[in-house]
């Protein structure tokens, strides 16, 4: 690589690690973030038996997560800069896999893609696994196309092999990608010795979890997906792949990205179809292989929803993200052949929405995580008792991080003279919030007073009061949605 090429690469590791790491602590830890945070700051073991009853993944990114957080904390920019690390990392990968398609100049558009496309920024500044499982996804790649090299090398076989492990080690859905590369390799390999180190590491690694992703199955922490049809969650996910979970002028920068996204497509479809020759024989059979992957990593999860097993949402398939960068900005050298301007232009349009829709998500309540530190911010200065009754129901663990002292209130009776309602909406990703808004609000009880309401952009927190506390019972209260709701207590911060 050039001179000129490193420092283009720089700027696109610069401009690619500012957005994630500038604003980490910009939005509340959500749900799933919470749940994270309580994991870590158990002992290594005990938050290991507690994985397979609270989450539904393997658990490689909470074993690196609670290594990390014992240096960097479990405050918001502690928790989540361990995946805008790993982000960072991942735009690197994505150079290299494109740069092996089509040169530098496809390294580098592969690179732009990925340092400002807004689903792979988010997950880069979220403390769950996905960061990972983007990363591990592209390295696999990029490695699977090393090792097919003629002829396969043991070293290089290994090394896939790691890496596959610890991707099925990250997420389930990694066996997507990991299964057709472990295959192809097995298929080309020369003898049994190179076979064995191709996918001794992932079976390993496979067998090892089997017995865990067997008792997740029965947590249902996935069930949620089910709540929508496959076919919605189908075309959530080109959707989201360009402009996340949701932006600002949505239409217009769908349109934009598309054009840029069509144009690469175009000019893939020209090398695959051999009318063009700029790529080398190499290159070209490479594009071949890594749009079949590509393909079976989105295909199989499909297939698997249609037969029953269906965990089918853009997040569990995030690991193609950045090699699918890599196929467009390879399109997009092609293309130039015929359309310099214009495909060079479409590379540029499609980075300006992605840091059009970033910058906008950071600056628009409405886009982002619920706002749980909001919500908790609404109840002022805690100085006695209190009742909060919170929905959803699963309220009492993004609240307790924001209010350590929160506990489930326990009958028969708690003394108080304030019960506050702190209520969001349940969402699932890309919707937009809608938190309830009673109009006439009625009191939890004889004799409290509207003191105080705060009408927040995800949330809705209402403050009841007495002149002078008294025991109330601890008994079912229903949620400001009419939903059941989480009873808990706290008596001071």
């Amino acid at each position: 690589m050039t001179s000129r090429g490193g420092g283009a690469l720089a700027l696109v590791l610069l401009a690619g690690a500012a957005l994630r790491f500038a604003t980490l602590d910009s939005q509340s830890l959500w749900y799933d973030e919470a749940v994270t945070a309580q994991l870590l700051r158990m002992d290594l073991f005990g938050m290991l038996r507690a994985i397979p009853d609270s989450e539904s993944t393997p658990p490689l990114y909470y074993v690196l997560a609670w290594l990390w957080t014992h240096v960097f904390g479990t405050g918001e920019a502690g928790l989540r800069s361990l995946s805008a690390l790993l982000g960072t990392a991942t735009i690197a990968v994505a150079w290299a896999l494109g740069r092996r398609l089509g040169g530098t100049p496809a390294g580098l558009g592969a690179a732009a893609l990925v340092a400002f496309n807004p689903m792979l920024i988010w997950f880069s500044q979220e403390a769950r696994a996905y960061a990972l499982l983007a990363l591990l996804g592209a390295l696999s790649a990029l490695l699977w196309l090393r090792a097919l090299e003629s002829p396969p090398r043991g070293g290089r076989l290994l090394a896939w092999g790691a890496v596959g492990g610890l991707a099925l080690a990250t997420h389930y859905y990694a066996v997507f990608l990991i299964a057709p590369q472990g295959l192809w390799l097995a298929l080309r390999a020369p003898g049994l010795r190179e076979r064995a180190a191709a996918v001794g590491l992932p079976l390993a690694a496979g067998l090892a979890l089997a017995p865990l992703a067997l008792g997740q199955r029965a947590n249902e922490g996935a069930a949620f997906i089910g709540e929508s049809t496959l076919a919605t969650r189908l075309a959530q996910v080109p959707k989201q792949f360009m402009v996340g979970y949701d932006a600002p002028l949505e239409p217009l920068l769908i349109a934009l990205t598309a054009l840029a996204v069509l144009i690469g497509f175009a000019g893939m479809g020209a090398l695959l179809g051999g009318r063009h020759s700029i790529l080398s024989p190499r290159a070209r059979n490479e594009t071949f292989l890594l749009t079949g992957l590509i393909t079976a990593g989105l295909a199989l999860p499909v297939l698997g929803a249609l037969l029953g097993e269906d965990h089918l949402i853009t997040r569990n398939v995030v690991g193609v993200l950045a090699p699918a960068c890599a196929l467009v900005a390879a399109g997009l050298v092609v293309a130039a052949r015929a359309l310099p301007r214009g495909a060079w232009a479409a590379l540029a349009v499609a980075c300006l929405t992605g840091a059009v829709t970033a910058l906008g998500v950071a600056r628009s309540p409405e886009l982002q995580r619920d706002d749980w530190r909001a919500a908790v911010r609404s109840l002022g200065p805690i100085d006695g008792p209190r009742l909060i009754v919170a929905t959803p129901a699963s309220a009492l663990t993004p609240l307790r991080y924001y209010l350590p002292g929160l506990r489930p209130a326990t009958p028969p009776a708690f003394t108080t003279a304030e019960i506050d309602y702190v209520a969001l909406p349940v969402r699932l990703p890309g919707e937009r919030p809608q938190p309830p808004r009673p109009a006439r609000p009625v009191a939890p009880a004889t004799g409290y007073v509207l003191a105080d309401r705060t009408d927040g952009e995800t949330f809705t927190v209402l403050r009841w009061q007495l002149p002078a506390p008294r025991p109330e019972p601890v008994a079912p209260y229903p949620g400001l949605d009419g939903e059941p709701a989480a009873l808990l207590a706290v008596t001071a911060r």
